[in-house]
């Protein structure tokens, strides 16, 4: 999988690719990440990538023309199956939105930054818009970085233990069950005995019910769509 990021600060994202789960799979050959400075394609001589908005108000925009042409640029040498733009209205990312983006083979991130991008960028050039949160970020550098780590790690090969993913939060609507590692017992706290059993189908079941009871306790709302 290749994904290229589109930014005006690159080194906000020089080390969340260059460490753990994300760097095994850059050095697998699993994953490329090219972050591109947007200032490439700036429209002077003086890198400029944004200016005032129509009808005046607050904050910078990010404009039309480096974007397009970074856009048209970078997709010359493969067609991108998303072009993605990290913004605070754009859909809630959910688990189910990552498996789908790790079946693709070339995606764009685009990150706004200032009041965020010319939207006709958006009318004609973004595919799906993400949100990692209601809340507001300086720039999209950071959600990307996210949706990077979310996406690579469920690429094929990538985890050493082909089944960790499978069993993480939000996979089937439901939270992860609690875990527990050594000392069964720590300062009189105990490990549930079914753990310690070896009777595999039993813990299985005590897990989904564990995680059954977490999720309607926690995130009810996850179990809306099984009633």
């Amino acid at each position: 999988m290749h994904i290229q990021i589109l930014t005006v600060l690159p080194e906000l994202l020089e080390s969340p690719f260059s460490h753990s789960i994300l760097k095994r799979a850059r050095d697998k050959g699993l994953l490329t990440v090219s972050v591109h400075h947007l200032r490439r394609w700036a429209v002077n001589e003086y890198g400029q990538v944004d200016d005032y908005q129509y009808g005046g108000g607050a904050g910078m925009v990010m404009m039309c023309e480096p974007l397009e042409k970074a856009i048209l640029e970078l997709q010359a040498t493969a067609p991108f199956d998303e072009i993605i733009f990290l913004t605070p209205d754009g859909v809630p990312l959910q688990q189910k939105t990552v498996n789908q983006l790790s079946l693709k083979q070339n995606l764009l991130l685009i990150c706004g930054h200032y009041k965020g991008i010319d939207e006709r960028i958006r009318e004609h050039y973004v595919t799906k818009e993400i949100s990692i949160g209601d809340y507001v970020l300086s720039g999209g550098e950071l959600a990307a970085a996210v949706l990077v780590d979310a996406i690579g790690r469920l690429i094929p090969g990538v985890l050493n233990d082909e089944t960790s993913a499978l069993t993480d939060s939000f996979q089937d609507n439901l939270l992860a069950p609690p875990v527990y590692t050594r000392p069964a017992d720590y300062k009189g706290w105990q490990v549930p005995e079914i753990l310690l059993s070896g009777d595999l189908k039993k813990i299985e079941e005590w897990r989904h019910e564990q995680a059954l009871q977490r999720t309607r306790a926690r995130r009810p709302d996850l179990l809306q769509d099984e009633e």
